[in-house]
């Protein structure tokens, strides 16, 4: 899906993915010390399976790699977004938290 807007909306906590001004997607993050933690990812339905969450999941990855901050996946569709992508993700995987998500 290429209409995409994706941004990052800090005052709510999370990542948006947004078609046309309306919010079809959200990834929601806690900022802690040195770190992202993402806790929920979620997509309108008439929209599931169309690469809308990994388009935003990616993008997110890449704004926290920018800001040199590593990631807590607590979010079982950013664990299994970072599994897919290990070779661009996992070292933004904050270490101790590596084996406990699989990664």
């Amino acid at each position: 899906m290429t209409n995409l807007n994706l941004l990052n909306n800090p005052l709510a906590e999370r990542y948006e993915a947004r078609l046309a001004d309306k919010v079809v997607a959200f990834a929601e993050y806690r900022r802690v010390t040195g770190a992202i933690m993402f806790t929920h990812t979620q997509v309108d339905q008439n929209l599931e399976g169309q690469g809308v969450a990994s388009q935003l999941i990616r993008f997110a990855l890449d704004e926290v790699r920018s800001q040199n901050l590593l990631v807590i996946p607590m979010c079982p569709f950013v664990v299994a977004f970072i599994q897919r992508h290990p070779a661009e993700y996992l070292s933004l995987v904050n270490p101790q938290h590596r084996g406990i998500f699989g990664l």
